[in-house]
């Protein structure tokens, strides 16, 4: 893939978490894909990762990313951004700051490491429950 394919994956990846639309993210994850977390140094698979993402869609409104930092790199993208949103439960703001490291392969998100602070979603997790 080149670089612009590469970015222009990443950017549909985040629109599709935007938009609440938990399977066509699957449709940019490779089936084998893992996505990683600084915080807890274990590997999601891509279903343990669309349950998360689900439950985000259902605490979280008005999802977007501001994206501070975006750059192709060697098979993937480095990104940093701010995620930001409305805590439903609360109507308070939400903002969690965050980088990540996606690798890429035939046209698909292989890898995810993504590096953020947990207790920047105390917010949610104080007023919601994932289950």
């Amino acid at each position: 893939m080149n670089a612009q394919a590469r970015l222009e994956l990443i950017a549909g990846l985040l629109a599709a978490i935007e938009a609440g639309d938990v399977e066509r993210v699957r449709s940019f994850y490779a089936p084998d894909a893992r996505i990683w977390h600084n915080f807890d140094d274990r590997e999601q698979t891509v279903d343990e990762n669309l349950a998360t993402l689900t439950w985000m869609c259902r605490v979280l409104d008005d999802r977007h990313y501001d994206v501070v930092r975006r750059d192709p790199v060697d098979n993937g993208v480095m990104q940093m951004h701010v995620l930001r949103g409305v805590v439903k439960a609360t109507g308070e703001p939400f903002a969690m700051p965050a980088a990540l490291v996606a690798t890429m392969s035939d046209g698909h998100v292989t890898r995810i490491d993504e590096y953020l602070d947990p207790s920047a979603a105390s917010s949610l997790l104080s007023t919601t429950s994932r289950s």
